[in-house]
């Protein structure tokens, strides 16, 4: 075991995590249980437009929840972009998937969501290759899916928390960078959002803290408070949601979820 990671389960917010978050999970399956199920709204599910094969991209495609949305889209029809930050995971997972399913349409882009100058990269090869792929040039589909939680407090080259920008900031840019193509889409367009229920334990919301400053810059000895800023990227991804939303959904075919 690596000197951060003992450090991480040793520390304050380990078990703040370890507690909170447990009792907060418990405490949504209790919601469920008592409303029922059949008391939540149903969405209606985005198909694929009949006749052509739409894009959907999903970010932190490589592993866990990004890889089997990579996957399930694919057997719906769409045309999958993965995107993640290793070029070789990303051929492994595209190599698996056809392995699977022969017929699936996969492409992959690299990108690291902790850096603003990836990004724009990653927008503008997107871009390029959809318009030379579709028809109609757009995307029907996003899944903001990357994250991490980080052991220790990094600063990124564009001088942020790494954890604030890849899980938060990040998306924020690329949602804005795509939000062209998925307006462009001659069916309804839709940005999903991946948060936790973790968001109910980070109410501090301010200026200093979306800048990485207020859970970032730790003095020597402190440890950095890895759940409480984990806790802050899930509630601004949020927030983000329903303010997207908000302005989208009357003016144009976009609903963010």
């Amino acid at each position: 075991m690596d000197r951060e990671a003992l450090r991480m389960l040793c520390s304050p917010q380990f078990w703040r995590m370890a507690v909170l978050w447990a009792l907060s999970l418990l405490h949504s399956y209790l919601l469920v249980f008592h409303c029922g199920r059949a008391d939540a709204p149903r969405r209606r599910r985005p198909r694929p437009a009949e006749g052509r094969c739409p894009i959907c991209v999903v970010t932190g495609a490589t592993s866990g929840l990004g890889r089997a949305a990579a996957a399930a889209l694919a057997r719906e029809g769409y045309h999958v972009v993965l995107a993640g930050r290793s070029t070789q995971l990303l051929y492994e997972t595209v190599q698996e998937i056809q392995r699977q399913q022969p017929d699936a349409h996969l492409k992959e882009f690299q990108v690291d969501l902790a850096s603003f100058k990836s990004i724009k990269k990653f927008g503008s090869s997107l871009k390029q290759w959809v318009h030379e792929k579709n028809v109609e040039p757009s995307i029907q589909l996003l899944v903001n899916n990357a994250g991490i939680l980080a052991k220790s407090h990094r600063i990124t080259e564009d001088g942020l928390d790494e954890m604030i920008q890849t899980n938060y900031i990040g998306p924020f840019m690329l949602t804005n960078i795509l939000l062209p193509l998925l307006k462009n889409s001659s069916v309804p367009s839709r940005v999903v959002n991946l948060t936790s229920f973790t968001h109910r334990c980070g109410l501090d919301v301010c200026e200093d803290a979306l800048r990485g400053m207020k859970f970032g810059r730790c003095s020597i000895g402190e440890s950095y408070p890895l759940a409480s800023t984990y806790e802050y990227t899930k509630l601004c991804m949020l927030m983000f949601s329903y303010e997207l939303h908000r302005q989208l959904h009357m003016s144009s075919g976009v609903s963010v979820i």
